[in-house]
Parts: structure tokens; C-alpha cells; sequence
């Protein structure tokens, strides 16, 4: 735990409210887009773009959520991550994050919007160190938080995980 301390303060990372794990944004574009030039998934205007450092450790993990913006995850240092996607057509996959492409790891991956999704660092892992970029841009009032409930009863071939991934 000692070196994912040290990169919390080498990178100025805090709580991740609501999601879990540290992050800290470095990224959010000057230019916005207007409202009407938007889905309806979106309730006001946004910024064309941002981007965050994320940070999971042993004691952390990603809840179950969902954004309508699609979010491409960046795997940069440490053990591998254990990630739960979940689709609008009720069907789910398991993604590994993590450098060991020889293994299948994925150094990249696109999560769509409207996707649930959660995640975990590997057993015996000690951090992950990632990055996350949204265009639109991310906002707070764009996370929606995943029930227990209502995914174990739609998604019921993962309820096992998505007790891991959620607090309810």
C-alpha cells in the first residue's frame, strides 16, 4: 500500500465520490457543447472533453454505475483490474485491464454509454493506476449508481460480482 500512498501524493489524487477509488481530473475542455446539440440522455450542455487520472487499491473499487457518454479507459501502471460490463441487452462480459497482453489483458478499452459498469483490482493486487477520457465530457450529474437489487435481477449470471461491485 506503500507505493499507491506515494502516487496518491505524487499525483494530488482524492476520493472519488459516489464511485470509489482516488482520481483527480486532468484534464476538461474550454469549449462546450450546447445543450440542443445533444441527446436527450444529456440534461444540460457540456464540455467537449475530459480526462482523470484513477487510482484502485486493495480496500477500493469502482461501484457499479453507468454514464451516457462512452468512456475509454487507459491502463498505465500496476496489477491487473477486474472489470463487470453490463449491457442493455441483459447480457454481461469480463474484461481484464492490465499491461499482460500475452494473457489478454486490455491496455485500452471503450466502455458505451449506457453501459453498467464496475470494477476491482485483482486479488492480491496492490493498485492500478489508469486514466479514463469522456467526450462529451464527464459531470457529476451524469452517474447514475447501480441497485443491487434491480442488477442481480436482471443480470442474475453475475450476481456474485455485482455484490462485490455495489454497497447496497
Amino acid at each position: 500500500m506503500q507505493e499507491a500512498r506515494e502516487i496518491i501524493k505524487i499525483l494530488s489524487l482524492k476520493p472519488l465520490p459516489g464511485e470509489g477509488g482516488y482520481y483527480r481530473e486532468t484534464y476538461r475542455s474550454a469549449s462546450k457543447l450546447p445543450k440542443e446539440m445533444l441527446t436527450d440522455s444529456y440534461v444540460s450542455g457540456k464540455h467537449l472533453c475530459t480526462a482523470i487520472f484513477y487510482l484502485l487499491t486493495p480496500d477500493t473499487f469502482s461501484n457499479l454505475h453507468r454514464l451516457p457518454t462512452d468512456e475509454i479507459y487507459h491502463f498505465y501502471l500496476g496489477d491487473p483490474v477486474t472489470m463487470l460490463l453490463l449491457y442493455p441487452d441483459w447480457t454481461g462480459k469480463i474484461i481484464t485491464l492490465g499491461q499482460d497482453i500475452k494473457k489478454g489483458h486490455s491496455l485500452q478499452l471503450v466502455v458505451p454509454g449506457g453501459v453498467w459498469q464496475g470494477s476491482f483490482l485483482a486479488e492480491g493486487g496492490k493498485y492500478a493506476l489508469m486514466g479514463t477520457t469522456m467526450s462529451p465530457g464527464f459531470d457529476f450529474s451524469d452517474y447514475e449508481p447501480g441497485l443491487r437489487s434491480f442488477l442481480i435481477e436482471k443480470y442474475i449470471e453475475y450476481k456474485d460480482i455485482i455484490i462485490k461491485l455495489t454497497k447496497e
